[in-house]
């Protein structure tokens, strides 16, 4: 008998100059594309565990008030990135080929916002979340794995149900 894969949950991080959870929210049925990653660690992820029902924290980075803004959940498996073969995209990537991408994107879609947003000082301070990879000194990374004691510490924070 197959044993069915657990959950797995993530932040992904993305400057809301460039797009924000209010981007996602926009968009048509409310899903979007996670593109343009150009990191060789967040791109495995994205193609090879990142699956869709996972949970995502959207994380508003580059900001004074770094936070987590809102929540999304993942609807695709992991497939390539077009924007890297597309010339005219601020992602677009000489190497990359059609017969062998190697940038990976998935598509996620918007639950809710959180409001008001959760800041790095509140995850910081709360003892389920001060060793998330996002607190991390350096770890710049904008696909992080998340433990499921840390996304159900964020949702108590914003007093949401889980809604996955």
């Amino acid at each position: 008998m197959l044993q069915k894969q657990s959950r797995h949950y993530w932040l992904l991080k993305s400057e809301p100059s460039c797009f924000s959870i209010d981007d996602l929210k926009r968009s048509p049925k409310k899903i979007a594309s996670w593109d343009g990653v150009r990191n060789f660690q967040a791109r495995n992820l994205l193609r090879d565990q990142i699956k869709p029902g996972d949970g995502v924290l959207f994380y508003h980075s580059s900001i004074r008030e770094p936070a987590i803004a809102g929540l999304a959940k993942v609807v695709s498996d992991g497939y390539p990135d077009a924007t890297a073969l597309d010339p005219k995209s601020e992602h677009f990537d000489p190497k990359a080929r059609p017969d062998h991408p190697i940038w990976f994107m998935v598509d996620i879609q918007y639950i809710t916002g959180i409001d008001p947003p959760i800041t790095r000082e509140t995850l910081r301070f709360h003892p389920d979340l001060m060793d998330m990879d996002v607190l991390i000194k350096g770890n710049r990374l904008s696909v992080q794995p998340v433990t499921p004691k840390q996304w159900k510490a964020v949702l108590n924070i914003a007093g949401i149900f889980d809604p996955l």
